[in-house]
């Protein structure tokens, strides 16, 4: 597979940084509160599989994960109760 455009680059970092933002949100309590713990913890999940899915790919250049292995590791440590 090709590299990614700058522009794809752009909206791929920018969606990570929206699924950073859920699982922050998610597990502080701020977002998804009054769901069912199985809805908060799907939630988290996809989240964290996106971005560990995203991250593995070889053309970011400088861009820096330090969110998104903080988000991975909150989201990968997190259970609903």
């Amino acid at each position: 597979m090709a590299d990614r455009t700058d522009a794809e680059l752009a909206v791929d970092f920018t969606a990570m940084g929206h699924s950073i933002a859920l699982i922050t949100d998610v597990i502080a309590g701020n977002s998804m509160a009054e769901d069912i713990a199985a809805d908060r913890q799907g939630c988290v999940d996809r989240n964290t599989q996106h971005l560990e899915l995203m991250k593995a790919k070889s053309d970011w250049g400088s861009e820096s994960m330090t969110a998104t292995d903080s988000a991975i590791s909150a989201g990968n440590g997190y259970t609903a109760s």
